[in-house]
């Protein structure tokens, strides 16, 4: 006896939700070829025997196998899905701008950007984002999460891209070439800011002084040479500076810390930038010259201070007794007559000084460092002023020589 086929228990809307709804046009839906397990390729039986609407609802578990490229999909629908990657073809167009997907999944995504609705919200800071996703991202900012790992360095990032963007700096790539001056960049947004040098467009004027800057963040970080503003503070002795990356060098002062050694004379730097500038002592290069009279200066706040002698100009004055500097770091050094301020303090004792010269010097009596040498009777100085004076006075290395020549005429005379 026949008996009847037990319907499906599974409800329409259940399994549209578990597959998806298929977005094709019935009038327009062709079956679509795949390859079964066997090798086979055909129409899937459960589409010639079923109607199209009803097709999609029915599967057999890792059936269906794209032609084209060899992925496997569990439902028939999903496969249709797929074919239109290598079709093509975009049927949703949205209405507002035209754009077209090729899923109405992504076309949904898509309509958000016009609504501007942003309904996932971080539940710490209160930010929002239009896709979850996105929130998801964000959420790393608060938990540290740096899932992305550099396998050259180690250093972790919360983002892809921007792990992407931190490998150039090993391989040392620039894709991004300014098309004015051929210059190269790790970044494009750096190329974009670099652009408004040639362009002068989108450019940011400090209201003080009448310089410009290629963006707002250089704006704010200049205006605090105008402001006095220091926003990072030593958390060791209270120092306060004006930017991060002085925060960070002024740290090495606590530690101690010394790594780059000059090969010459041994001495040590906390960093390489300041041996770079030491090793100038050594070669006798002076790399920065007045435009006006031609003198050469090792360091560049050296030249603008002499640059001041010719044009007279010192724009930066104390609003305490008036008097005027050309340069903003000696205004401020000047500043601490004024306010009593010793930032610098003895490793040695409890003395403090107001400018680093001060302590450099002062720490040579602990230390019985002499670094300046007459180059005549190679008698050492713990002061530079103190060799000049020694140089400079008619008697004083003759007087030297003398001495040491009587010495050593006492002791041949003693040996006879």
């Amino acid at each position: 006896m026949e008996t009847e086929e037990e319907p499906c228990r599974i409800k329409e809307e259940e399994t549209e939700e578990l597959i998806g709804p298929v977005e094709e046009d019935e009038e327009t839906q062709q079956p679509h070829h795949f390859i079964s397990e066997d090798g086979i390729a055909g129409v899937s039986q459960t589409e010639q025997d079923f109607p199209q609407t009803q097709g999609t609802h029915a599967a057999v578990k890792d059936t269906f196998i794209c032609s084209d490229c060899g992925k496997t999909f569990a439902y028939i629908s999903t496969l249709k899905k797929h074919l239109v990657v290598h079709s093509g073809e975009k049927l949703f167009t949205c209405d507002q701008c035209g754009k077209s997907y090729t899923q109405k999944s992504t076309l949904n995504r898509h309509v958000i950007v016009h609504s501007g609705e942003k309904q996932f919200k971080c539940g710490q800071c209160g930010r929002s984002y239009m896709y979850i996703s996105e929130l998801k991202k964000h959420m790393r900012v608060h938990t540290g999460e740096k899932p992305h790992v550099c396998s050259q360095c180690g250093k972790g990032f919360v983002f892809k891209k921007h792990l992407n963007a931190h490998v150039r700096i090993h391989s040392e790539e620039k894709p991004f070439t300014c098309a004015h001056c051929g210059n190269r960049f790790n970044y494009s947004k750096d190329l974009i800011v670099h652009m408004k040098i040639h362009t002068g467009e989108d450019m940011f004027e400090c209201t003080h002084c009448g310089k410009n800057f290629t963006s707002k963040g250089h704006l704010n970080v200049h205006l605090r040479v105008h402001t006095e503003e220091k926003l990072f503070a030593c958390t060791e002795c209270g120092k306060s500076f004006k930017y991060k990356s002085a925060l960070k060098d002024h740290l090495h002062i606590h530690s101690g810390v010394k790594s780059f050694s000059c090969d010459q004379c041994g001495k040590s730097f906390a960093f390489a930038s300041n041996l770079r500038t030491h090793l100038k002592v050594h070669t006798g290069v002076k790399p920065h010259i007045c435009s006006f009279c031609g003198k050469s200066f090792l360091h560049l706040n050296n030249l603008k201070v002499h640059q001041s002698i010719h044009t007279g100009v010192k724009p930066y004055e104390c609003s305490d007794c008036g008097k005027c500097y050309s340069t903003s770091s000696d205004l401020r050094k000047h500043q601490r007559m004024h306010t009593g301020e010793r930032p610098y303090k003895c490793s040695y004792c409890e003395h403090s000084f107001g400018h680093s010269s001060g302590l450099r010097v002062h720490e040579r009596t602990h230390t019985g460092e002499k670094p300046y040498q007459c180059s005549s009777c190679g008698r050492r100085f713990a002061q530079i002023h103190n060799l000049r004076a020694h140089e400079k006075s008619p008697n004083g290395c003759l007087k030297f020589q003398s001495e040491q020549s009587l010495e050593a005429e006492g002791t041949l005379k003693e040996s006879e």
